[in-house]
């Protein structure tokens, strides 16, 4: 089913052109896709691991510069394009209609009840740790580099910063849906939360 937010020009669908040998095996814990799984955290882990150790082993700034931007480029690329839809069966990609229009796609795939589930749990934690926990990093390194006035560097971690939290971003929107869903989502749980407060303190008062 295909839904296109009128604000933003984007479009939640479901993932079209699967493998199918996936979409046909059931959920389990193993990893079923161990060189997606390995190079959804090589790029974005090297990149880190040449961030914080490339001035002891090189003198050379720029040579530094150039592999940290050529990992981050191969990660971005990666995550996007391959092990999104391998791993949790989630993609995004932009394309422009006739009328020179950009449109942002978010597809996710979806089981049917009888094929079961198709995401690995394994996988699925494996993808969401790296997705979420490099991009926190790359923001530390951005306050670290600007408070010890490392300007150099500033812009070689913005370039982390920008393209991981690019598909940070992309793939939150593929799981939950357009904005509309996600503050629905936020205002659901604040709702919860008031109502087992309110709940609790009644509950207390009535005890007393």
């Amino acid at each position: 089913m295909l839904q296109q937010d009128s604000n933003d020009d984007t479009e939640d669908v479901s993932l079209f052109d699967a493998e199918e040998e996936t979409t046909n095996r059931p959920k389990k814990s193993k990893i079923r896709h161990p060189v997606a799984s390995f190079f959804h955290l090589f790029f974005r882990v090297s990149a880190i691991i040449v961030y914080l150790l490339c001035e002891l082993f090189s003198s050379s700034f720029i040579a530094c510069m150039v592999t940290i931007i050529l990992l981050l480029s191969c990660d971005f690329w990666a995550v996007k394009n391959v092990t999104g839809r391998l791993m949790v069966g989630l993609r995004w990609w932009n394309h422009i209609d006739e009328d020179g229009k950009s449109h942002w796609v978010f597809e996710s795939r979806k089981a049917s009840p009888q094929e079961g589930k198709t995401v690995s749990e394994a996988e699925s934690r494996i993808f969401w740790l790296g997705l979420v926990a490099c991009p926190v990093l790359w923001v530390v390194f951005a306050f670290s580099a600007l408070f010890s006035f490392r300007v150099k560097w500033l812009a070689v971690v913005i370039m982390g910063v920008v393209l991981q939290g690019a598909n940070l971003y992309g793939y939150i929107r593929c799981k939950v849906g357009s904005r509309k869903n996600l503050t629905s989502m936020a205002t659901t749980y604040l709702g919860r939360q008031f109502l087992r407060q309110t709940t609790g303190d009644t509950q207390t008062s009535s005890g007393e």
